[in-house]
């Protein structure tokens, strides 16, 4: 891992583990803000029974198992992908400074929800960011997919030789 890899993969991680801790410590309290996504899964999937507590207690462990391998290196597309995933639902429903009618919890908001939108700009180029040891997640699959074109070619001019 490269030295640039080794200090912005904890920084860009770092939001993560950090709120997903206070997203376990502080469930119910959060609770409340999560109830139109609790609706929203049990009218899709009504045996699915999602309190808005335990909608937070997922998010936040989620935030919290993704963030810390994005932050140790281990398996970070993926991590970052989930991560970016997990963050518009929590921004379109924790911070909708739309609704805000005091200018002040207005600005305060529309910063977080600004600041989000730049974490999931970020994981989203963190997930194309190349390993230094890997190709590239493209590349991999161009390449899988040359070798078995010329597999089969080998096999075609086997069967007819």
């Amino acid at each position: 891992m490269t030295l640039l890899r080794t200090v912005a993969r904890p920084l860009l991680a770092s939001m993560f583990v950090y709120g997903g801790v206070s997203s376990l410590r502080h469930a119910k309290a959060m609770g409340p803000k999560a109830e139109p996504v609790a609706n929203a899964l049990g009218s899709v999937a009504p045996q699915a029974k999602t309190s808005p507590t335990n909608l937070v207690r997922i998010n936040g462990a989620i935030h919290v198992v993704a963030g810390t391998a994005l932050a140790t290196g281990h398996l970070p597309r993926l991590s970052s992908f989930v991560l970016a995933g997990t963050l518009v639902p929590t921004t379109a429903v924790g911070h909708q400074f739309w609704n805000e009618s005091d200018p002040q919890s207005r600005q305060n908001q529309a910063i977080h929800f600004t600041k989000n939108l730049s974490l999931i700009g970020g994981l989203l180029m963190a997930t194309l960011d190349p390993d230094p040891h890997k190709k590239f997640i493209g590349r991999r699959a161009k390449d899988k997919v040359a070798d078995g074109a010329h597999a089969v070619t080998e096999r075609i001019d086997d069967l007819r030789g």
